[in-house]
């Protein structure tokens, strides 16, 4: 009698037991059902992300593809006033002797020259500095260049602008290849209606966002729309310049 109690009561613990395992391996069965739906959805994820990549190359690749045409199309377009100007300006620079100053440097002097050469040319050309105060924005400071006054037209007076290191202005360190590209279809030296240098204006400064955005870089101030038009198209004093003495240039 007391062996069939004992028989009984492991018979009662085997069922336990196995009541368990079942419960054990219907939970491990689902656990892994469940991992085969989480590998699903990370495949679908990593393909997600992968269209998501795609999408911002093609869209990168518009971008840069439209900043090329439309800085070609800016630049190509010229009025008979500017291609007379710069005919003059490459004509006047390469008369123009090396500077030997020592105090300005040569760039004030070859300003300074080139202005008194293209007025003798029968241009009223100026030099201008500009200059602006520091805000939350960008920094303060000035730039020097020249420009040529035109009242010969019917619209009024006409600002045409002779930057002579105008690429170097844009160029950026550790551009990317598309921005360099941009960059090098810039004419070293400008000559531009102030509605032109705006235009390029806006575009090189849309196209460094860009290039700062794509290298995970920030922007610096002096690289920003509203810097860069300070320098040509800000507040501004305006000089004749005189000869310069005998042997200087």
């Amino acid at each position: 009698m007391e062996k069939m109690q004992v028989t009984r009561q492991k018979s009662e613990e085997i069922d336990k037991f196995l009541d368990g395992a079942a419960s054990f391996a219907d939970m491990m069965f689902g656990f892994l059902d469940g991992s085969n739906e989480s590998e699903e959805t990370s495949g679908d994820l990593v393909d997600r992300d992968e269209n998501v990549n795609h999408q911002e190359v093609e869209q990168n690749k518009i971008f840069w593809e439209a900043q090329q045409q439309v800085l070609q199309a800016t630049l190509r377009r010229t009025t008979c006033l500017e291609s007379r100007i710069r005919q003059a300006t490459k004509q006047a620079l390469s008369e123009i002797e090396q500077c030997g100053c020592r105090a300005g440097g040569c760039r004030n002097c070859l300003q300074r020259e080139l202005s008194v050469r293209l007025r003798k040319s029968g241009f009223n050309c100026y030099i201008f500095k500009s200059k602006w105060r520091s805000s939350p924005e960008i920094p303060s400071c000035e730039h020097t260049y020249l420009e040529v006054l035109d009242k010969s037209s019917n619209k009024g007076e006409e600002r045409v602008v002779i930057e002579l290191n105008f690429r170097a202005e844009f160029e950026i360190a550790r551009a990317n290849e598309d921005y360099k590209k941009l960059v090098a279809r810039l004419p070293e030296l400008l000559v531009g209606k102030t509605e032109r240098v705006s235009a390029s204006i806006k575009i090189l400064c849309a196209a460094a966002k860009e290039c700062m955005k794509e290298n995970k870089m920030h922007l610096a101030p002096w690289r920003k729309q509203k810097y860069m038009q300070a320098k040509w198209l800000g507040t501004y004093e305006r000089t004749t310049a005189a000869p310069l003495p005998a042997g200087q240039l």
